[in-house]
């Protein structure tokens, strides 16, 4: 890397330590910077000649800081990002300097890999946001902080910025337990569950079967990971006389968020997503004892039935708790009116 203090710069500040100053360089520039940068990034700049002190560039995150230490820090402009923008519509909900929040709909994968290197949700951000992204850890990219699977549409915020990166990612891995991080999705499943709502507390890790599905596991295997999952019946369809439903819609508020975890809880319940071609592929003969209306529309739908309709969390910069809701997209809703008229 060519030297930081002879490019034209995007940021540089110059902070004095104060009496009380002390630890290393690295987490002290973390801590005095106000959250702008990670404590990896400030590393990273550290150990690429972008920070001096007392005048004198160093390249050891570990230095000691002293009371009255001169520390300046450049931070070069963002370089380019691997993954190349295309420009694929998006439906915008929300945009500001700090992050986007857009419904994803169904079939658009989030993040460039093997199989799907372009077409993603990624490359559509990169081309809309422009100069607007300022970087995740020095790459003009966007900061995904959450998942929607391919085939599942709905709700997604995605940050433009490291503070806004970190600050979501946060709240995230805190799964809203002490913040206002709020998910919740609707499902429509096969039968309906014994309780009209409930909660399924249930540790989920790699599925020995197949290692790219997920699976419930004993809480001491190696790669268990806490999974809760609350639910509620919205609506029962084409209910028997022993008081069982065909299907129901649920609507599903995740506690913590793992791979698959909605999929997979709703199958361990003994309630598999509709179309889920992963976790309800034992169900699909289920359909034969739909009518004719409801069983051509159930082979016609293609995809789990899962939308996250719900998302709130709190706005990095302001902390306003900002609240968006996406509606249930065409596909799916079809699919809930052939049922409702067979009803």
């Amino acid at each position: 890397m060519s030297d930081p203090f002879n490019q034209e710069p995007t940021d540089r500040k110059v902070l004095i330590a104060g009496e009380d100053a002390e630890g290393r360089l690295d987490a002290w520039l973390a801590a005095h910077l106000e959250g702008a940068y990670s404590r990896s990034r400030i590393k990273a700049l550290i150990e690429e000649g972008a920070v001096t002190v007392a005048g004198q560039p160093t390249k050891e995150p570990k230095r000691k800081v002293k009371p009255g230490d001169e520390i300046a820090i450049i931070v070069p402009p963002a370089e380019d990002p691997e993954p190349k923008g295309e420009d694929i519509p998006l439906d915008v909900l929300y945009e500001d300097d700090d992050l986007i929040v857009i419904a994803k709909p169904p079939g658009l994968v989030v993040h460039p890999a093997a199989g799907n290197w372009t077409g993603t949700l990624v490359n559509a951000l990169i081309h809309h946001c422009g100069d607007s992204l300022s970087g995740i850890g020095g790459v003009k990219r966007p900061g995904i902080v959450h998942r929607l699977d391919k085939d599942t549409s709905g709700v997604m915020v995605v940050a433009k910025n490291d503070h806004a990166h970190r600050h979501l990612s946060d709240q995230f891995a805190d799964h809203g337990r002490t913040g206002p991080l709020e998910r919740a999705y609707m499902a429509l499943v096969w039968g309906r569950p014994r309780t009209l709502r409930g909660t399924i507390d249930a540790p989920l890790g790699r599925a020995t079967s197949d290692r790219t599905k997920r699976a419930v596991v004993r809480e001491t295997n190696d790669d268990a990971r806490e999974a809760i999952t609350h639910y509620e019946v919205i609506e029962r369809f084409l209910e028997q006389p022993d008081a069982t439903a065909m299907a129901s819609l649920v609507e599903c508020r995740l506690e913590t968020g793992r791979t698959h975890q909605i999929r997979v809880h709703m199958a361990h319940l003994g309630h598999p997503l509709i179309g889920d071609p992963d976790y309800g592929a034992a169900f699909k003969t289920k359909a034969n004892r739909l009518p004719d209306t409801a069983r051509h529309a159930v082979e016609r739908f293609r995809r789990q039935a899962l939308h996250a309709y719900l998302l709130a969390f709190e706005h990095p910069a302001s902390g306003e708790t900002l609240h968006f809701e996406a509606p249930i997209p065409e596909d799916f809703e079809r699919l809930l009116d052939t049922f409702r008229e067979v009803e």
